[in-house]
């Protein structure tokens, strides 16, 4: 056996290993990121966020800490720690905080992402985290298939699929549960995002896209179906407007129209019991 074979040790403490698909960009794959990782504060679990969208690394202005730096420790980088006022924990690791201007382009080939992956996943200091997401590029890439090989001796729970209603969105998800299905990554279930508008004055959720494309999905593939959320501009002024907010992003979050919904899709992976790591 080659010497590198073998689970992480940097995930040695990780009980449950989650990623976050979709095949095609645009479908807000991080806004699905960040509300499992919100919900599964709000509920008390440690959590840990993986940002391997090299590419496009938005994690850490979706937590507010993207003027934060990262250090390295003993055993590895350490994640940048979010702050949630005592709600659970959450820790946040992403490309972003490598790169000193938000605007400069990451223009690699695929051996330097392939590398850059590998320390990714074995090169952090997560301590012990309940779960782990891992948000992973749009596509079906060299990325991908380095995810894949690193994770492999892991026994990752799997991943959530992110789509919107659309049917070309949906046509180009299929290559995600496709690729799932050749790499023998378990589906844990299919999130149509998007679906719908929330007006912030009336509360009502008005489909401006058409809808169904997610349950269809799923249904074509034999996996669960977790649910639809849609569009709330009140999210989004949640997110730009943490620096000047009395409350943590937790805390804010768990008290919008978008959390009961969420919260039904997180109890529908956690009710399956799937069994801790470690």
């Amino acid at each position: 056996m080659d010497e590198e074979e073998g689970p992480a040790k940097s995930l040695e403490g990780v009980k449950h290993i989650i990623l976050i698909l979709s095949g095609k960009g645009g479908v807000g794959k991080s806004s699905i990121t960040t509300q499992t990782a919100l919900s599964l504060c709000k509920l008390g679990y440690r959590v840990g966020v993986l940002d391997i969208d090299l590419t496009g690394p938005s994690l850490p202005r979706m937590f507010g800490i993207e003027n934060s730096s990262i250090y390295q420790g003993s055993e590895g980088w350490i994640p940048v720690k979010v702050e949630t006022n005592g709600i659970g924990s959450l820790y946040v690791m992403s490309l972003g905080f490598l790169i000193g201007d938000r605007g400069d382009s990451v223009i690699w080939r695929g051996p330097k992402k392939t590398a850059m992956i590998k320390q990714f996943m074995n090169d952090v200091s997560w301590g012990e985290v309940d779960y782990l997401l891992i948000d992973t590029p749009p596509g079906t890439s060299d990325e991908h298939i380095s995810i894949a090989e690193q994770l492999r001796w892991s026994e990752p729970d799997g991943a959530i699929v992110v789509t919107t209603p659309q049917g070309v969105a949906a046509a180009d998800v299929k290559k995600e549960l496709n690729f799932c299905k050749k790499v023998a990554l378990r589906v844990l279930g299919v999130v149509e995002n998007m679906s719908g508008f929330i007006c912030p004055h009336c509360s009502e959720c008005t489909s401006i896209f058409s809808s169904g494309g997610g349950k269809i999905l799923a249904d074509e593939f034999s996996v669960p179906y977790l649910g639809n959320i849609p569009i709330d501009p009140t999210f989004v002024e949640m997110i730009e407007n943490q620096a000047n907010a009395k409350e943590t992003l937790v805390e804010a979050y768990s008290k919008s129209e978008l959390y009961p919904l969420y919260k039904e899709i997180m109890k529908n992976i956690l009710d399956r019991n799937l069994p801790s790591r470690i």
